[in-house]
């Protein structure tokens, strides 16, 4: 039976799913069989795992760290946000229904805390040791009655938790005190140590504050983990964006303009085209910072509709269209972002939104239905296109994955960006005639290292840039990088004797 540690805390972003994914990796360093486990995850950030099932991205990223393939048993619930107080309830990987808050913490969370309890006992046989992650705060008194991610999964297995506050945001103090204030006590008491996250500066200076904490709370605080910015772990909240300017910096750099829509799904998506030295990610919400990028790409989104009509709102579909028009400048949609490049939008069932139907930007000559079966597939396949933003790239093999409630038909004599190996061949996605706009359902294309490159060098191209060299960026390779200093970081500054002694393992 594993032995367990969780994260919980004082409130959302403090960290959690970074340092839970640290300790993941320390433990399999160590010689443990490790698993990540969140019950309840509410992201729009989602991958598909081999068997066709979603999960939320965090627990995927914690199962790289863990050196393991993901199973949606490590987050068996899902809540994907459609509109307010409204989401999309996944279990197991699938969905069952859009569901209204209320309802779903009236009628179906003793089905879903049902679900948690076997995916848990499931891990808990077949692991040694399980990092498991809460969600938000464990004190929302609000909540608390509709709690199956919290202190009732760690009341269900007496596991001993970590609280984790982050000093960055200021308040961090207040918010430990008024976290253990607020638990019940046999809660409080297994809360096992304190972790202060994301700290800048002399520890020095802290630890009056730090002596404080142990005195007032009576617990020991076990980590001072330090800010870091010089590698990257895949985030699971799109509230990272709102930290990242929308100002190019670098005139030296492509200048590539993401559209930051309020339904923004799988932003990690992009994370590989950071990687790339001579690129500059930009988040676009308003057409005054737009500018004129080198490349303009549309993001999935959990609400197409919705994000369309707030295109047209805010001036951005008429900025896209006429950079595109008028200046030729290149854009991809990537899953709900391909959707909006065509002509139609219609939505017969309600799947994602009220209305019937809306136009898009018209930029591809393709309509979309949204549907009640929803896509969620692992594929392979090659580049079939080979003008434009194509170029040079005919052939190149391509991995990736889909997710999506949306079919969409295309005229015969479209041109087709990739070709994926289904049950047979087929054509997916489309391109315009000089290749410079195309849209794809595949999540995950930019991670294709080949593929990548040779897109930014044809844009470089257009710029009237030399190319540079095939990559030698490697997405794995970083993302193991990441891991292996991530962990080096919080090895070095929490009490990791203590850990192993509250979770009764003996570890020379």
């Amino acid at each position: 039976m594993a032995k367990t540690i969780m994260l919980q805390g004082t409130s959302s972003s403090v960290g959690k799913s970074v340092l839970s994914a640290a300790l993941c990796r320390i433990f399999v360093q160590d010689g443990f069989q490790v698993a990540p486990f969140k019950a309840q995850n509410m992201a729009l950030n989602s991958f598909v795992t081999s068997t066709g099932g979603e999960m939320g991205r965090a627990q995927v990223v914690q199962a790289g760290a863990c050196k393991i393939a993901p199973e949606v048993i490590m987050n068996p619930i899902l809540l994907k946000p459609t509109q307010p107080a409204v989401s999309q309830v996944i279990v197991l990987g699938k969905p069952v229904g859009n569901l209204s808050a209320s309802f779903y913490h009236n009628s179906f969370k003793e089905k879903a805390w049902k679900v948690i309890t076997e995916s848990l006992a499931t891990l808990m046989l077949n692991y040694e040791i399980l990092v498991i992650e809460g969600a938000g705060s464990p004190a929302e008194v609000n909540l608390k009655a509709n709690d199956v991610v919290n202190m009732r999964v760690a009341k269900e297995i007496q596991a001993p938790v970590l609280l984790v506050a982050d000093i960055d945001r200021g308040g961090a103090l207040a918010s430990i005190v008024g976290t253990l204030e607020l638990l019940e006590p046999d809660e409080r008491q297994l809360i096992k140590g304190l972790i202060i996250n994301k700290f800048r500066g002399d520890i020095n200076l802290l630890k009056p504050a730090l002596d404080f904490l142990e005195q007032r709370t009576k617990i020991p605080v076990v980590g001072v983990i330090p800010y870091f910015t010089d590698f990257k772990i895949p985030e699971e909240d799109s509230v990272v964006i709102e930290t990242i300017s929308s100002n190019l910096k670098d005139k030296d750099k492509i200048d590539v303009a993401v559209i930051n829509l309020p339904h923004i799904s799988n932003f990690t998506d992009f994370d590989a085209l950071a990687y790339e030295p001579d690129v500059e990610i930009r988040y676009i919400k308003e057409t005054n910072t737009l500018g004129q990028p080198d490349l303009i790409i549309i993001p999935g989104s959990k609400n197409t509709i919705a994000d369309m009509q707030f295109l047209e709102k805010t001036g951005l579909a008429e900025k896209i269209t006429f950079l595109h028009t008028n200046r030729k400048v290149p854009i991809i949609g990537i899953c709900g972002g391909y959707q909006i490049l065509g002509k139609k939008l219609i939505d017969p069932y309600e799947t994602e939104s009220s209305l019937g139907e809306c136009v898009g930007l018209g930029l591809l000559d393709i309509e979309t239905e949204f549907i009640r079966e929803k896509v969620t597939t692992q594929v392979t396949g090659e580049v079939k296109g080979n003008t434009g933003l194509l170029s040079a790239c005919q052939a190149l093999k391509i991995a990736g994955y889909e997710i999506h409630m949306g079919k969409t038909s295309f005229k015969d004599i479209d041109e087709h960006p990739f070709t994926l190996n289904k049950s047979t061949q087929i054509s997916e996605g489309s391109m315009n005639i000089d290749g410079l706009v195309f849209g794809t359902y595949l999540h995950g294309i930019f991670d294709n290292d080949l593929l990548r490159r040779q897109i930014l060098n044809n844009v470089r191209k257009y710029k009237g840039w030399l190319p540079i060299e095939a990559s030698s960026i490697n997405v794995s390779a970083i993302e193991e990088e990441a891991f292996n200093k991530l962990a080096k970081i919080v090895r070095e500054n929490i009490n990791l004797p203590f850990l192993y002694e509250v979770m009764d393992i003996e570890n020379e």
